[in-house]
């Protein structure tokens, strides 16, 4: 943090002493907590204070505490900081598990109730891709357009003039798979692509802050809710109050979906896995659900009616939850060691998927087989911490964090969870080395999958 407040002195803005901008840059950090839920040690201190230094160079300002005045005042330009401070990092099909799937289990709605209207949100929205991917998916799937909606809503008004404008450059189109693109878009110059009119009807963008007591409190229930790679930025608490929201806008048998960092924060006992893998999707549980940890289908998803360019799911074997009244069987070391590469990794690949059910004891105890076969593993280690981090055994969340650090020192997400861990603790300044770790690993890594945030 010192090195960035002494940057901003020697930018001649007029700022004081570091302590003091440091108890300046506090407060504003709590006021975008209090009226976006943005935790300041999850994100890091220096990206408020690059935002602010933006602000006040725009505002011809030279005066920390004056601009804390203006932000004050009530002007508006709160919601001008925060567009600084929300970076849109996105694409088209992102999440490309989750976002077939909903297109799936959409027409499977329709076809069990033709008259069904599916009602999707996309929140953050962010620039658009994400609610534009999943009306083309469910287009390309055979849902009619008029029996699904759409909305996508962001807190960042900018972001949502982008989405609205719906013309996208190379940067929003990546992977290989990009078949769609030649379906769904147009050349609008060299560089960029414009969106077809079919797919911009099927979506409707609007301003909104889902902590807002009032937010969408007018609106019919959501059969989807897309909410992914932004509750890591809440503390516990907000999380809290974010899921709760969740909740209150899905239908009975709907379905959320959030990033892999997050299935943790929505286990909870009357919530489930909707146990398609690599989806982290979430529903209430229900007595009527069929066997557990299986999604329900009507035999019209025996052969799913995909495009060619939709890679279909791979199937994978439900692991049914180990029965709590009889211990698993030991397993020795020698028989441990004949297990074959690829076998050894396929514990973990089952191990992900029982992690993602909310089959945790099944979860960790594939993930100690693996160790067993293979040595000391990043990922096993890394999973393991999930694990014991939705379980809110912080102390053996710790240690396996750092194993999995200690092994791979540039493991972001690993960094990210400690570093969650550490302020939770109170250890803001090492919350803080680690969120800086992560952002440096972060700018060497330009174009791997980032968050919203």
């Amino acid at each position: 943090m010192s090195a960035q407040i002494n940057s901003l002195n020697h930018g001649n803005h007029g700022l004081g002493n570091g302590s003091a901008n440091a108890q300046v840059i506090e407060q504003i950090a709590s006021m975008l907590k209090q009226h976006m839920g943005l935790d300041v040690a999850a994100v890091g201190s220096s990206l408020i204070e690059r935002g602010v230094r933006e602000r006040m160079s725009q505002l011809a300002q030279n005066d920390i505490y004056g601009y804390l005045h203006t932000l004050q005042s009530g002007v508006g330009e709160l919601q001008e900081l925060i567009e600084l401070v929300v970076v849109p990092e996105t694409w088209f099909f992102r999440d490309r598990e989750a976002i077939l799937s909903v297109a799936r289990l959409a027409r499977d709605k329709i076809v069990r109730s033709p008259n069904a209207h599916v009602r999707i949100l996309s929140l953050p929205c962010s620039t658009g891709e994400e609610p534009y991917s999943i009306a083309m998916a469910l287009l390309d799937a055979g849902v009619p357009a008029g029996q699904f909606r759409v909305d996508g809503i962001d807190i960042c008004k900018r972001s949502l003039s982008i989405a609205q404008r719906s013309i996208y450059g190379r940067n929003s189109f990546r992977g290989k798979q990009l078949e769609y693109r030649d379906q769904h878009f147009s050349p609008f110059d060299n560089t960029a692509s414009a969106l077809s009119e079919e797919v911009r009807r099927q979506v409707s963008f609007r301003h909104g802050n889902m902590l807002a007591g009032d937010f969408l409190a007018s609106e019919a229930p959501y059969d989807f809710i897309f909410c992914r790679n932004v509750l890591i930025y809440f503390d516990r608490d907000v999380q809290a109050q974010a899921v709760k929201v969740l909740e209150r806008l899905l239908g009975q048998d709907g379905c959320i979906f959030v990033g892999p960092a997050e299935a943790g924060i929505m286990l909870r006992p009357h919530v489930e896995s909707i146990g398609i893998p690599l989806t982290f999707g979430f529903r209430r549980k229900s007595v009527t659900t069929a066997k557990a940890g299986e999604m329900p289908l009507s035999p019209a998803f025996a052969k799913p009616a995909t495009p060619a360019w939709m890679p279909a799911l791979t199937p994978t074997p439900v692991i049914r939850e180990r029965s709590k009244t009889v211990a698993p069987l030991p397993v020795t070391r020698p028989a441990i060691e004949k297990i074959s590469a690829p076998a050894q990794d396929d514990l973990l690949v089952r191990a992900r998927v029982c992690a993602d059910r909310g089959e945790l004891a099944e979860a960790e105890f594939l993930c100690e087989q693996h160790l067993r076969a293979a040595g000391p593993s990043v990922d096993a280690y890394y999973l393991q911490g999930l694990i014991n981090d939705a379980r809110q055994d912080t102390a053996t969340a710790l240690q396996l964090y750092r194993k999995a650090i200690y092994l791979q020192p540039d493991h972001r997400e690993a960094l990210l969870h400690l570093s969650a861990l550490l302020a939770a603790q109170g250890d803001v300044a090492g919350a803080q080395r680690l969120q800086q770790r992560a952002e440096r690993v972060q700018l060497t890594k330009g174009n791997e999958e980032q968050p919203h945030v």
